[in-house]
């Protein structure tokens, strides 16, 4: 009776973890709903690509947008869209995720992440120097 009692439980955990872990997966817009960002697992972990930008191209050649400020000059040429700026989060507890990078294009920054799922339509996503208290927080909204 014990051990059927103890499976339970850990079915319902391992169930309930996972299906939280999904949650936070799909389409997300940015605050100022001019991207959205593609957040999937693999391997355990976390990351975001962007998917969509409301305008993709340059405003000067009329070429698709690159990564012109990133720090390493070799990534320049790289494209925006398809650029992977969530990192390595990993899921914590309930309804966080942290222990991961973001990568702001707009600076060629890059920052420590941390993700809590609000509902299932909104997910705050925090970047930060050292500590959380030290940082920027957006709201995304889940992209229908």
């Amino acid at each position: 009776m014990k051990k059927s009692i103890i499976s339970i439980i850990l079915f319902l955990f391992v169930t309930i973890t996972s299906f939280a872990q999904s949650e936070v997966e799909g389409i997300w817009f940015n605050t100022k709903k001019d991207g959205k960002i593609k957040i999937y697992e693999k391997d355990g972990k976390f990351y975001g690509e962007i998917v969509w930008l409301l305008e993709p191209l340059d405003e000067n050649d009329g070429k698709p947008k690159r990564d012109i400020y990133n720090p390493d000059e070799a990534k320049h040429t790289d494209l925006i869209i398809g650029l992977n700026v969530l990192k390595g989060l990993e899921f914590d507890t309930k309804n966080v995720w942290d222990s991961g990078k973001i990568y702001d294009p707009e600076n060629g920054k890059t920052y420590a992440c941390k993700m809590t799922l609000i509902d299932e339509n909104h997910l705050d996503v925090r970047g930060f120097v050292g500590f959380s208290l030290l940082g920027r927080t957006e709201n995304w909204t889940r992209a229908k």
